[in-house]
């Protein structure tokens, strides 16, 4: 039933921007470590971007790129380029004010097809990321993830920064607290944020390892995620309950952990004692280089 749900979701989902533009979204489940991925693009330049993907469903999202005409240009994280072939196209998708040194700002190439650029909210513990898989699959991306994240990568983004992709853009905001470098995506109306692990619907992430924090996750929320409009959709990287979206003004006032005073939240988040995730020991060593451990044959 869920797994329906999910399915129409992701069929679906769609959103207006600026002057009546449509962004074009689509949402995938990983339902192992219940990741979601997202796609968004612009239905007139053709250019898109691919959050957070996992490394078992790496061949459904280039397939899903490939059917959609996509040219995928940025992929995750990876310190191992000397085994893919380089991009032979421009990157001129990611702008950022001020830009960081490692970001060419050579122009887009024309011709048909979606330029899309994935990217990553944080360094996962609980799945290894499709980055580098994806890098393989569709040669020509590159790796995109937070400085403060501790992950090599092709590009480093940080905090104020903007990935522009067409008409659209998502702002970067860093949210830590879940991992020190968790960011939020933001389009650049403010109608929808791709939070990560930081806010999940009626949750959020916990704190207890990957040198999290409680207090700073609150005032992240606080500060980054909960200062947006009241209607703005949020769409986070796990749901273990069904739930596809939420909003902000439900998270401020229903979330059962967010609510809370910032002592309490950290009482809260203090004493969850939850197990350790399955897949952290060789999840987080994966995702610092891409997650590929190993070249290809």
């Amino acid at each position: 039933m869920a797994g329906t749900a999910l399915r129409v979701a992701g069929r679906q989902l769609s959103q207006h921007s600026g002057a009546g533009a449509r962004v074009l979204l689509r949402q995938m489940f990983e339902p192992k470590s219940c990741t979601y991925t997202y796609l968004l693009g612009d239905r007139e330049s053709r250019e898109a971007i691919l959050i957070d993907p996992v490394l078992e469903t790496a061949p459904r999202d280039a397939q899903l790129v490939k059917e959609l005409g996509l040219r995928l240009l940025y992929a995750g994280q990876s310190g191992q380029d000397s085994w893919w072939r380089e991009a032979d196209v421009g990157l001129g998708i990611l702008r950022a004010l001020p830009p960081p040194p490692c970001l060419p700002r050579t122009p887009c190439p024309p011709g048909p097809g979606l330029l899309s650029l994935p990217v990553n909210t944080h360094c996962h513990a609980d799945h290894i990321t499709g980055s580098g898989l994806l890098r393989s699959l569709l040669p020509g991306c590159q790796s995109v993830i937070s400085r403060l994240s501790g992950a090599q990568a092709d590009i480093h983004i940080e905090d104020g920064q903007s990935i522009h992709f067409g008409r659209f853009a998502l702002e970067t905001r860093a949210s830590p607290g879940h991992t020190p470098g968790c960011v939020t995506f933001v389009l650049s109306d403010h109608s929808m944020a791709f939070t990560g692990d930081a806010l999940l619907i009626r949750g959020c992430g916990r704190t207890d390892f990957q040198q999290g924090c409680a207090k700073t996750l609150y005032h992240s929320v606080h500060e980054k995620i909960f200062t947006l409009p009241g209607d703005c959709l949020i769409y986070p990287a796990h749901d273990y309950h069904g739930l596809t979206v939420s909003t902000v003004e439900e998270e401020r006032t229903l979330n059962p952990r967010l609510t809370l005073s910032c002592e309490e939240f950290i009482k809260v988040m203090d004493n969850l004692n939850l197990p350790k995730p399955k897949q952290i020991d060789f999840a987080v060593p994966a995702n610092l280089r891409c997650g590929i451990q190993t070249p290809p044959s």
